[in-house]
């Protein structure tokens, strides 16, 4: 038998609240809108990553950055697990960038909540487990424009960090070179 629950009501998320651990993150465009590779984009979000972990510091394990999505590995300082209030704030920034190069749709419900149609409502967040589960995550990040066919080889994808991985020696740059790795990745 049914509850009384209204049907409309909004879930009750829960979130990993681990201060100073790593976290994988996936945060997508509203629509899946492919705008992230506009070079004015690209530029807000250089501007936004770094301004926001000059106030609130964060470590960028990995990120690769997509048309209509971000995948990033950070790690976060010990005692401090508020990431949400981080991606607000590189979402604000970059909405306001956006904002000024076209004219967005925003309905009344995305209105109230200071929504400006540019990035989904939530992000996917996953708390790193261990270090099978991290190099599981990094290796996801690095291979996903292969995934998608914008590239055949991670060191294709300039907007990634993977070169910086092979300069610290974690891959070599002929990795996944074909599109496969070792173990897969959920799929």
């Amino acid at each position: 038998m049914r509850t009384n629950k209204s049907l409309n009501s909004m879930p009750n998320y829960r979130r990993a609240n681990a201060g100073g651990a790593t976290y994988f993150f996936t945060v997508v465009t509203q629509r899946r809108r492919p705008i992230l590779m506009r070079a004015c984009v690209l530029d807000a979000l250089r501007t936004a990553f770094r301004t926001v972990r000059q106030a609130k510091p964060f470590k960028i394990d990995a990120v690769v950055v997509l048309p209509d999505h971000i995948h990033t590995l950070w790690t976060l300082p010990v005692g401090d697990a508020n990431y949400g209030a981080r991606w607000g704030m590189i979402k604000r920034q970059v909405s306001k960038v956006v904002l000024e190069e076209e004219q967005i749709h925003v309905s009344d419900s995305m209105r109230a909540r200071k929504e400006h149609g540019v990035w989904q409502r939530r992000f996917w967040e996953h708390l790193i487990r261990d270090e099978n589960d991290y190099a599981r995550h990094m290796d996801y990040i690095h291979c996903n424009p292969v995934k998608h066919g914008y590239v055949e080889r991670p060191a294709d994808w300039v907007h990634s960090s993977f070169h910086r991985c092979v300069e610290q020696g974690i891959y070599p740059l002929d990795w996944a070179a074909g599109g496969d790795i070792e173990g897969g990745f959920g799929e």
